[in-house]
This record gives structure tokens, C-alpha cells and sequence, in this order.
């Protein structure tokens, strides 16, 4: 399969792999984009949402974008969907029978590892849904290659009418570099023919479609045999080949520049052929894949002699730090010195949330009511396990709290037959797969009390959009969900449902406490929008009083990292200790004036802050 060329009318851009693929969608002529926001997946949809002349939207979920898109394909348009990893868990459902009924119109599935743990709740590797799925698998090593594949594999989809997956990791999908990229070549969909025997998926037609699916796996691998996008580079120092994907084909290239090197870019199906050609190149094969030793196996079975994950670390990236000592090792040589750049002592800084944010209070209040169990959700609300509140003690998946929560309500044990169980969602979490959680809580009577922290954004991910906030993915008015309405639908009593500001802790910390102690479900609904979008307004800024300041240090309870600790002078006690005087400080530039701190300041030293008086520049000089 020949790549892919620009068009004439090329230009060269400084894109990350996000970026890349997003330019490459619109130029091969899409009409339908949909995803739900995941880092590092996030800004590929609002890339392409950017572009004219195709639909974009943002889903409620992965498995909804998947289906639109798949609508898409069916109707013979050329269709896009991306997600993170972890959200083709929950779009595999479809995944799995569209590898049946295949597509008319060209279907790219951009997945992203995040390889490392940037930003996820576990390390997965998506090319095994190329092969769970009977699917190829495009795998770019940089910008350019992202945007080159993504044409590819439109070609490639409709060629063979079978969705193609482009799995990018992390490393791939945030840096950048120089991109040649073309113009849109427009692509006209054939539109929708009905042909019950290939879309309607009953068992007696799906059946039918499997021994069809087998045999384009047989075209597919031969075909993958032969593509350019998979290649060996020779080298001159044959004592260690590698076969590689991906971005640690760039790791490889970096730490072992002449050695030979089989890039695998269309590594699903696994072109055995070619590595076999690769290893009577070498003494020793070593595969580098992040992070399962997926094709280390195939290759294995195939009995070709590779090395792999019993040198290698089985987590995080490959780079080469982590290469040069494991091949000393292998070949008996000195260690490398260390290439890494000794980490500077800095003062620990862990995740915390916004100064200002609504879920502050939440979880400071939380933190004050005691025989609790708190089940949490994925959402810059899973901060709330950390310092100070401590206030979570589950988080799993999207939508989890609901189901952990209610079972641990019906699977109290003996330690736990007086505690109180709360379930912590955000609005996107809760509209993407909570609310089937909170309707089988209603349904199988839960002792729960919900607490959803409706933000009006999906805060983690950088903002984006939902249904509960009333705008589309271009910022355009759109419907939007009324959260009291949509729990009491679900069956929710219109009195155990509560509308309340996080900014008002006594209200707050008493609807809390009593909804607890009520043998129902109780939802409590948040309302402030999250303070990085537009929705939300600055207020005059605070300032601590330091003759008033006791440094009792309830307001560093509330967690705002605008609070700080500071010290000031000595005091002798009655024992003669010296000791040293805190106080807290509330970096005023940065307060928006919430007055979260202001409510448990025992001594009431927060004031609103007063600027100096400003620098009068006269003749001669200035004066204040």
C-alpha cells in the first residue's frame, strides 16, 4: 500500500501528533467527527472542530462517539472518532461487532495510550484490540507520521471496508514538530444501502460474517508484509537488531543509531515475514513495545528467538535511559553512566485543585463530617484523596462511584453497620456513565447519598462542553440538562433532592449531615461553575490580617492553594522554649473572592484586600 503524498499545494506546520491527525482528517474529506474529552486523546476533537466544511461533536461518552461514527461510515461518508484508552473499554461493545459488519465509508479509530500515567487510572496497551478485534493497528512514531497514517488508514478502511485503529501514546500526541501537510479533498459519501444480512447482527447473519472476517485478517497480514510503512533499516553494529513501534522506535534510533531496526507502522496484523528477515540480519532480536509484550509473544509462537520484557520494564516509556543499560547488560558491558539530569531538590508540589474551585468546600466539608465512606469518581474531583481533605476512599472508573457505592451499602460489614455512604460524580462523569449507576440505586433501594458536583465543564480535560452547560463543542447554544429534573426522572424523591452553593459552608455541612442520616438516596447538587471558564466571575480578592492572624490554621484546612504559611518572629513560652510565630498569607493576586477561607477563620483575620496606595511618579523620582 503506497503511502500516502501530500498535496501540491503543500506547506510545512509546527503540530503536535493531535494536531497532525486533526489536519489530516479534514484534508481526507470527513464529514462526521465525534469523541468524549480524555487526555492525552482531548485536543484532536477540538482540533478538528476548528476546521469547516464537516460535523464534530462532542459525545456523552465514548461508546455514543463510536456509534455515531460508525452511523457515519455505514452511510458511506467518511467518519472519525478518538478517545483515550481507557474509553475504548467502554466503546468496545460496538467495537466488537462492527469488526463484522465492517463499513462503506472509510472508519479511523484514533486510541491514546498514556503511557506513563500522566493522566490515567492504569497503564493500558490498545493494540490489543487489533488483534481481540480482527482489526489493523497504525502506529505513528512522530507528527508527520500521525498525519501521513491517518491518511493511510483512510484508504486503507475503505479499501478493505474495516475500520482502522491509529493507537498513539502520550509522547506522540503532545509534542510537536514539523508537519508537511496538503489541502481537503472533498469525499462524497455513497449514502445508506440497506442490506440487512451485513448490519442487522443477529446470530444467524453474524455467523455468516465471521469465516469474511477471518479472511481479510489472511489479506490484511499479507498486505502488511509488503507496506512501506513497515521497513529494515539496516545498520552496521549487528550484534543487537530491534523491532520496534511507535515512539520507542525514536528511543531506539536515539540510544542505538547503528544498529539494524525493523519499524513496524502497520503492526496489526504482525508482519512475522519481515522480522523473520530482521532477526538472519542480527546475533540477537530485541522487541521494544510499550508496554505489554504483545508482539514479543507472537513472535515467540512463531519461533523466532526474541528478547524482550525479561530486559525490559513491563510500565512507563522506553526511552533511552531506560535501553542502553538493559543492552549492556544483555552484551556483558559497563553500564552507561547516567544521561539523566539530577532532579532539582524542589519543595514538593502535589496536584491540588484551583484556587477558588467549587469542589474545595465539598471536600472540606467532607472532611469535617465524621463515619464516612466516600466513594469518588474520575474528574479533577479525585483530588479530594489528597492533602488536606483526605476526603475519598475509592475511585476506579467513569461512573464507578455509583455502583462501589451502593455496594458497599448492601455489603456493610461488621465495622461498618453504623457508617454512612457517600457517592462523589461530577456533571460530565454523571452524564457519561453515572446515571445507570444512580437509576440502580433508586431501583434496588440504596442507603446513598450523592453528591453530584455540577461544575458546568469538563473541568480535568481543560473546560470542554457538555449537556449540562448549554453550549456545543464551538461555544453555540444548546440544550441543556436540568440536573434536579433529570435525578427526580431517575426516581430520586423531590425531597431527598437538594440544590445548594459550594461557597456556603453552613448550609453545605448541614444538608450534608442530615441527608446522611436519612435511609434513602439523597442527591446533592452543586451549582457553581468551575472557575477557568467563562461562567465564572472574580470577586474582590481577599487578605489576611497578621494582628489578628492566631495561625489556628483552619482556613489551610479548606485546601486553597492561594493560602500560604508564613513566619514571623520568635515567642518565649513560660518554659523558656522559643518557638516560632505561623501565620497564613492569601496571595491576593491570585484570590478570586469566594470566601471559603473566610467562613472558619476563628479569629476573623480575612479581610477584603486593600492594595497600597500606587507609586506617583513626580519630577526627580517617584513616591508612594
Amino acid at each position: 500500500m503506497a503511502a500516502v503524498m501530500p498535496a501540491p499545494a503543500a506547506s510545512r506546520h509546527l503540530l503536535s501528533g493531535n494536531e497532525a491527525v486533526a489536519r489530516a482528517v479534514w484534508e481526507a474529506g470527513v464529514k462526521v467527527a465525534a469523541a468524549y474529552p480524555g487526555t492525552p486523546s482531548t485536543e484532536m476533537l477540538e482540533e478538528i472542530a476548528t476546521y469547516p466544511d464537516l460535523y464534530a461533536e462532542w459525545s456523552v461518552n465514548e461508546k455514543v462517539s463510536l456509534e455515531v461514527a460508525i452511523g457515519a461510515a455505514y452511510a458511506g461518508s467518511r467518519a472519525f472518532c478518538c478517545m483515550k484508552h481507557v474509553g475504548m473499554n467502554v466503546a468496545s461493545d460496538a467495537l466488537m461487532t462492527l469488526t463484522l459488519t465492517g463499513v462503506s465509508g472509510g472508519l479511523v479509530i484514533a486510541i491514546a495510550d498514556d503511557v506513563g500515567l500522566s493522566s490515567s487510572q492504569n497503564e493500558q496497551d490498545s493494540r490489543y484490540w487489533g488483534r481481540f478485534a480482527h482489526v489493523p493497528v497504525f502506529e505513528p512514531a512522530d507528527s508527520q507520521e500521525a498525519y501521513a497514517m491517518t491518511l493511510d488508514a483512510f484508504a486503507l478502511s475503505e479499501q478493505f471496508q474495516v475500520p482502522v485503529i491509529l493507537r498513539m501514546t502520550t509522547r506522540i500526541n503532545h509534542v510537536k514538530s514539523i508537519v508537511t501537510v496538503g489541502e481537503r479533498v472533498p469525499h462524497t459519501g455513497a449514502g445508506f444501502r440497506k442490506d440487512p444480512a451485513r448490519y442487522v447482527m443477529v446470530p444467524g447473519n453474524a455467523g455468516k460474517r465471521i469465516p469474511l472476517m477471518f479472511q481479510r485478517d489472511r489479506d490484511l497480514r499479507a498486505l502488511a508484509e509488503t507496506s512501506p510503512l513497515n521497513f529494515i533499516e539496516p545498520g552496521s553494529d549487528r550484534r543487537v537488531g530491534f523491532i520496534t513501534s511507535g515512539p520507542a522506535y525514536m528511543h531506539v534510533k536515539e540510544a542505538f543509531p547503528d544498529a539494524p531496526v525493523l519499524k513496524l507502522g502497520f503492526s496489526c496484523p504482525a508482519p512475522f515475514e519481515k522480522c523473520r528477515e530482521l532477526a538472519a540480519l542480527v546475533d540477537q532480536v530485541v522487541v521494544v513495545e510499550e508496554v505489554e509484550p504483545l508482539l514479543e509473544t507472537e513472535l515467540k509462537a512463531q519461533g523466532i528467538a526474541v528478547i524482550g520484557k525479561d530486559i525490559l520494564p513491563l510500565q512507563g516509556e522506553l526511552s533511552p535511559a531506560v535501553l542502553r543499560p538493559a543492552i549492556a547488560r544483555l552484551l556483558g558491558e559497563a553500564l552507561p553512566e547516567s544521561e539523566a539530569t539530577a532532579a532539582l531538590q524542589l519543595f514538593p508540589r502535589p496536584p491540588t485543585m484551583c484556587v477558588a474551585c467549587p469542589h474545595l468546600g465539598v471536600y472540606y466539608t467532607l472532611s469535617q463530617v465524621r463515619n464516612l465512606n466516600i466513594s469518588g469518581d474520575i474528574g479533577c474531583y479525585t483530588l479530594g484523596a489528597g492533602h488536606p481533605w483526605q476526603a475519598m476512599d475509592t475511585c476506579v472508573s467513569m461512573g464507578a462511584s455509583m455502583g462501589i457505592a451502593l455496594g458497599m451499602d448492601k455489603g456493610r460489614g461488621e465495622s461498618d453497620k453504623d457508617k454512612r455512604v457517600v457517592a462523589v460524580i461530577g456533571d460530565s462523569t454523571f452524564l457519561h456513565m453515572g446515571m445507570q449507576g444512580l437509576l440502580d440505586m433508586v431501583y434496588n433501594k440504596g442507603n446513598v447519598t450523592v453528591l453530584l458536583l455540577d461544575n458546568r465543564a469538563v473541568g480535568m480535560t481543560g473546560g470542554q462542553d457538555n449537556p449540562g452547560n448549554g453550549r456545543d463543542i464551538h461555544g453555540d447554544e444548546a440544550p441543556r440538562i436540568d440536573f434536579a429534573k433529570l435525578v427526580s426522572a431517575l426516581g430520586v424523591k423531590d425531597e431527598r433532592i437538594h440544590v445548594v452553593n459550594p461557597y456556603e459552608l453552613p448550609v453545605l455541612f448541614k444538608t450534608i449531615r442530615e441527608e446522611v442520616k436519612v435511609p434513602d438516596v439523597s442527591v446533592i447538587i452543586t451549582d457553581q461553575p468551575c472557575v477557568l471558564i467563562k461562567d465564572y466571575h472574580k470577586l474582590k480578592p481577599y487578605a489576611v490580617d497578621e494582628d489578628k492572624c492566631t495561625g489556628c490554621g483552619n482556613c489551610i484546612d479548606v485546601g486553597c492553594p492561594a493560602i500560604h504559611v508564613t513566619r514571623r518572629g520568635k515567642e518565649v513560652k513560660a518554659s523558656g522554649r522559643e518557638v516560632d510565630l505561623a501565620f497564613v498569607r492569601i496571595e491576593s493576586s491570585v484570590c478570586t473572592g469566594c470566601g471559603l477561607c473566610l467562613q472558619p477563620c476563628a479569629p476573623k483575620a480575612i479581610e477584603h484586600y486593600v492594595p497600597s496606595a500606587p507609586i506617583q511618579f513626580v519630577k526627580g523620582g517617584c513616591s508612594a
